[in-house]
């Protein structure tokens, strides 16, 4: 019941409220992904876009995790934290399976977004510095780190916060 909390929330903010896409929950992992209806636009600056929209809706997403987190240890109950992990990229996406159908996506943004999750500081939103560079000045960015992601190698990640 407390995760159902939790991840109808998430539904409102991420697809309701930015228009994003949720991609699936595993245990209690919530994925997501901004970006993945081509644009026929201007790519760079819809990538641009689709970032801060993901960041913002991940700022929101934290603030209701320590909010909640506050308010359950007032009254004596469990809670959940939370880490975030965003990374900017290509990834392959298409529905998989024969008997029961699942939308899904693939690659090594899927993989370097889930190191930076992993890796990252909880309660915080952890952004890779491809990612950095797309919001360009938008955000406030502290905790430079550079990490040893599994598979990948050295990456920087960078706490946001909004400006």
């Amino acid at each position: 019941q407390l995760l159902n909390t939790y991840f109808k929330r998430f539904d409102d903010i991420i697809v309701n409220k930015y228009g994003l896409e949720k991609i699936k929950t595993i245990g209690d992992a919530y994925m997501c992904a901004a970006g993945i209806h081509p644009n026929k636009g201007d790519r760079k600056k819809y990538k641009r876009e689709q970032a801060a929209k993901l960041v913002q809706a991940a700022l929101e997403i934290n603030r209701f995790i320590k909010n909640e987190a506050i308010l359950a240890q007032k009254k004596n109950r469990p809670y959940f934290e939370g880490r975030i992990g965003i990374h900017s990229g290509d990834v392959i996406a298409g529905v998989v399976g024969e008997k029961k159908y699942a939308y899904d996506i693939w690659g090594d943004t899927v993989n370097t977004a889930s190191r930076v999750e992993s890796n990252g500081s909880i309660n915080t939103v952890n952004i890779s510095e491809s990612t950095k560079y797309l919001l360009g000045e938008k955000f406030n960015y502290t905790d430079s780190r550079s990490v040893n992601a599994k598979n990948i190698g050295q990456i920087n990640i960078y706490n946001v916060t909004m400006i």
